[in-house]
């Protein structure tokens, strides 16, 4: 009975990314050394992001609201996007305070081998956006420095060059094949701050 327990806790744990079975095995014997309050604790916050957390009408990041905090702010500097995979991605930059412009989540990038093609991700919303909001100067394209990401950055260049936005792409610091969820804060600023003009020729 108890092996069938311990067996479906760990095949629950590694439905999550980068959860293989050693680790998931590891994780349910820690587990069931924990106070029950703990992991009653833990079982009421997985209840309640899936009960409460949504996506942001506008960028697509993860709130309780309609608006997330960043687009509902007044001061934020609503003349740049910039254009992440992730929500978190964003809370890295985020953690940066350097950058103070708006934000649009794709959920996802580009990746035609396992099916992931533009209608899937958020970018019509994004030329929604630009083409209905009228302030949009930049578009600052953050996706990660990997084939995907940089897949994505290309096919966003193309499809907002007709709008006439600036679009530009983060640069140095970001080692390729990267991931900017794991990158240090110091890193992600010093990318924001090199970020390039992207042309047809990068």
């Amino acid at each position: 009975m108890s092996n069938g327990i311990v067996e479906n806790l760990i095949n629950a744990l590694m439905k999550l990314p980068g959860i293989g079975r050693k680790t998931a095995q590891r994780l349910s014997f820690y587990i069931m050394g924990m106070p029950a309050d703990e992991v009653k604790s833990i079982a009421g916050a997985l209840l309640e992001i899936k009960e409460k957390a949504r996506f942001c009408r506008l960028c697509f990041n993860i709130t309780e609201d309609e608006l997330c905090a960043i687009c509902s702010d007044p001061a934020r500097d609503k003349s740049s996007i910039c254009v992440v995979e992730e929500p978190s991605n964003l809370i890295v930059i985020e953690r940066t305070k350097t950058y103070k412009g708006l934000y649009h989540v794709l959920l996802g990038a580009l990746s035609p081998i396992d099916g992931i093609t533009p209608e899937k991700l958020k970018i019509n919303e994004l030329l929604e956006r630009i083409k209905t909001g009228g302030e949009v100067a930049e578009v600052i394209i953050a996706t990660n420095p990997n084939t995907k990401g940089e897949t994505t950055a290309q096919y966003l260049s193309q499809v907002l060059k007709p709008l006439g936005i600036k679009t530009t792409r983060i640069a140095q610091g970001l080692p390729i094949g990267g991931d900017i969820e794991f990158a240090d804060e110091v890193t992600i600023a010093k990318a924001l701050e090199g970020r390039k003009e992207m042309t047809d020729n990068n």
